[in-house]
């Protein structure tokens, strides 16, 4: 991955503004908790994908419709946390971010999917 310009310290300084940041374990907090939102949007994103429409979207025929959502207990070099999978009606969503029968996830894995 490349760091545009200086983007680590405006994330830092996004970090400062939204959290009360006066430790190590406080950083570690709120790291996880961007981690946690970061795969969940990466899961809401690529299950959007994997339909062919948007969630709210009433133009589009649809041939398999959105079914709710299952939570699924993770862990990471962050922690543990929880995040909710998509599903169809179907049965047809694959997810490659966090595949199924998957309870460990590692930054490495997360780096693979983007190439």
């Amino acid at each position: 991955m490349k760091e545009k310009n200086n983007n680590g310290k405006e994330i830092l300084r996004l970090l400062q503004e939204n959290y009360e940041l006066n430790s190590a374990h406080d950083l570690s907090s709120a790291l996880k908790n961007m981690f946690k939102d970061a795969l969940q949007e990466m899961m809401n994103a690529e299950f959007d994908n994997s339909m062919g429409y948007s969630k709210y979207d009433k133009k589009t025929e649809k041939t398999n419709y959105r079914n709710g959502t299952t939570k699924k207990n993770l862990k990471s070099e962050f922690g543990e946390f929880e995040i909710e999978i998509p599903r169809d009606r179907n049965g047809e969503f694959e997810p490659k971010i966090v595949p199924k029968n998957t309870r460990l996830i590692w930054y490495r894995s997360i780096s693979y999917y983007g190439k």
